[in-house]
């Protein structure tokens, strides 16, 4: 047994081996891809596809399907700022279908990533404050005492 095949299988293995075996090519690269472009990024799967999450929220999906692979930046953003890149692709609600007999558009995809991390990161969320007190507040804006029952 190698080393190789040793460690244990993530949840995105087994997508893309479960995959078709025409799918299996362009699932590998679009996460090799996204992975390069996101080095901090973790991969999970969310809605049964693959997925990387950066600052706690989603960056972008990718998934299988018969006819094509499709990349899910999740908004309008992402197909105003690259529509003239992706003329040549399908694209609804968010969506973006890739043929499986045109090559993986690896640099486009690599900056819809870094597009869409860029975007999480401003809306990081704000880190937890500290515990407040259920207390009523004294005029002095200190936690009133307890009163003894």
């Amino acid at each position: 047994m190698t080393a190789r095949s040793s460690r244990p299988r993530s949840p995105v293995d087994e997508y893309i081996a479960a995959a078709p075996k025409h799918a299996r090519r362009a699932l590998a690269v679009v996460r090799k891809t996204i992975r390069s472009a996101l080095p901090n990024a973790s991969e999970t799967i969310s809605y049964k596809i693959p997925a990387f999450r950066l600052h706690g929220r989603i960056v972008v999906y990718f998934a299988a399907w018969s006819e094509h692979y499709a990349l899910y930046p999740g908004n309008t953003a992402v197909v105003a700022k690259f529509r003239s890149e992706l003329l040549p692709y399908e694209i609804a609600k968010g969506t973006i279908r890739f043929p499986y007999e045109r090559p993986v558009p690896t640099k486009l995809i690599s900056s819809i990533a870094k597009f869409r991390a860029a975007q999480v990161a401003e809306k990081r969320p704000a880190p937890p404050s500290k515990k407040v007190s259920r207390r009523p507040l004294s005029p002095t804006g200190r936690p009133r005492p307890r009163r003894k029952r």
